[in-house]
């Protein structure tokens, strides 16, 4: 059945490679980011791109009453613009976590508010929210971005009870290592923090294992992320997490059996 879906964060990565294989399944998808410029190809190939910021309530408000104004519904929202900054509790500026927050939680919570009423008076809709391995374990220095992933976890779980009576799912993905931009943000975050950090051979350390995951084709395509996009856009009862990627169920199966101690001792022992 053909559906109405609104993508965010589909500049790049996991997004950009899920929208083309939902327009190609005959989907209406449009996709939003800040950078409009990267989505030509996806104008292209029959989607529909729009400039969304999604720290902005009046780009939120403008891009769901411009597909309202002309599909009459929101079938699929995918929240998947999201980002991680990397960097000791000490060193990041509150100011950039607070930032890593209104994107990763505020950003996602906003555009929710606004999709969820046609949903519910359709009673009938999908809301997938992008989560990661992260927002069930941990490592050192991504302590805002472990923390806003755990937050949309959390805050995921009490969406799906709230709209399970109006028959509208709400998915989390928990992706591993995937393809992405992830990892050069990563570095460009520690890049950033004085080399003086008292840190500083931690974040040498992440960012050699950063390096080595990510620019050594040492992670999964995104392709398992469109794939698993697909089903759970054209199920009628998907599940309510998907967790895939490279590492992503041996760590977290590791984080949830082995207790706090044993995983730390894990943990710092690649460090």
């Amino acid at each position: 059945m053909k559906k109405v879906i609104l993508i965010t964060g589909a500049s790049s990565g996991m997004g950009k490679e899920t929208a083309k294989k939902l327009i190609k399944e005959g989907h209406t998808v449009y996709t939003v980011a800040r950078r409009i410029e990267q989505m030509q190809d996806l104008k292209q190939s029959g989607g529909i791109p729009m400039h969304m910021d999604v720290t902005k309530e009046a780009d939120i408000q403008r891009v769901v009453d411009v597909i309202i104004q002309k599909e009459g519904k929101i079938d699929v929202l995918w929240n998947n613009a999201g980002y991680g900054i990397y960097g000791s509790v000490e060193d990041i500026p509150l100011e950039d976590a607070i930032k890593q927050f209104d994107v990763n939680l505020f950003g996602l919570a906003s555009i929710t508010q606004k999709v969820v009423p046609y949903m519910r008076k359709a009673k009938s809709g999908t809301i997938i929210n992008t989560s990661s391995m992260g927002g069930k374990m941990y490592f050192p220095l991504g302590a805002w971005y472990h923390a806003s992933k755990h937050a949309l976890e959390g805050f995921s779980d009490c969406l799906r009870l709230e709209l399970k009576p109006f028959n509208i799912n709400v998915v989390v993905l928990e992706p591993g290592l995937i393809a992405t931009e992830f990892g050069s943000t990563v570095l460009s975050s520690l890049d950033k923090i004085s080399k003086q950090s008292p840190y500083i051979d931690m974040m040498n350390k992440i960012a050699e294992g950063t390096r080595k995951s990510y620019e050594t084709n040492n992670s999964s395509k995104p392709s398992v992320v469109s794939n698993t996009v697909s089903r759970i856009v054209n199920s009628k009862k998907p599940k309510t997490r998907y967790r895939f990627g490279k590492l992503a169920k041996p760590l977290v199966w590791m984080r949830i059996f082995l207790g706090d101690r044993l995983f730390d001792k894990i943990v710092t022992s690649q460090m």
